[in-house]
């Protein structure tokens, strides 16, 4: 099987589970640090499917990999190469099919609730949940591209994610936490993080609270999704 492309925007915010699960599964993966420097293959065939990590810019930012990579996307979805992205990744996808990225009023950070909005997402991409505590850090938020099926949603962001052709998933939160790289970004970020708890951000403490649970649950959530996107890999 070709690889998966996994992108990666910045050194903060690695594949993480993302890159275990795949490992774990034998499922070759090839990072793209568009962040130091890497080139934005021009022919998405070449990859067995496309994963997209999170990042601290703004997919609007003029950024000199923005441009190709959204045209690589593109020719992702018209050559029937499964995306997934987190975050930024799925802002990204988003912009690349037409729905613009914007500020939200509500940023959210630290462990909030979504919910599944559509039977068949529930059943098929994760697991019969009807929600799950999910971790964000952003101050963007993506609308719904043509075509696109909202399949998460919360009551400070209602777009969290959506899915094209059944193949497709793009995510506003992240759910390919670990948590070595919530320990780097409490770190990075620091600066950002709330003096006290809101309902939509959260402090370090109340972030660290019951980690590795959340942790495990999450990972356990993200089985399931990175299982069904799996299935559309192409060989």
């Amino acid at each position: 099987m070709r690889p998966v492309a996994i992108f990666c925007f910045s050194p903060t915010e690695g594949p993480a589970f993302f890159a275990d699960w795949l490992d774990a599964r034998g499922v070759a993966w090839q990072l793209i640090a568009l962040d130091e420097g890497a080139a934005v293959p021009d022919d998405p065939r070449a990859f067995a499917g496309i994963g997209m990590m999170g990042g601290p810019m703004s997919a609007n930012d003029d950024l000199p990999w923005n441009a190709p990579l959204l045209s690589l996307l593109r020719k992702a979805v018209a050559a029937q190469v499964p995306v997934i992205g987190h975050c930024l990744g799925g802002q990204l996808f988003a912009r690349a099919l037409g729905a613009p990225v914007s500020r939200t009023p509500v940023p959210e950070i630290g462990w909030l609730d979504v919910e599944i909005v559509t039977t068949d997402a529930r059943d098929g991409w994760f697991g019969k949940r009807d929600g799950f505590s999910s971790f964000q850090w952003h101050y963007d938020v993506f609308a719904l591209p043509p075509a696109a099926t909202r399949v998460l949603t919360n009551a400070f962001n209602p777009d969290q994610g959506f899915v094209i052709d059944g193949r497709h998933i793009a995510f506003q939160c992240h759910i390919e936490m670990t948590r070595s790289l919530v320990e780097t970004w409490l770190a990075a970020g620091a600066a950002e993080l709330p003096a006290t708890t809101s309902t939509s951000a959260q402090t370090a403490a109340d972030i660290r609270h019951d980690l590795d649970l959340r942790i495990a649950d999450l990972n356990a959530l993200a089985s399931d999704v990175y299982a069904r996107w799996s299935r559309g890999l192409r060989h």
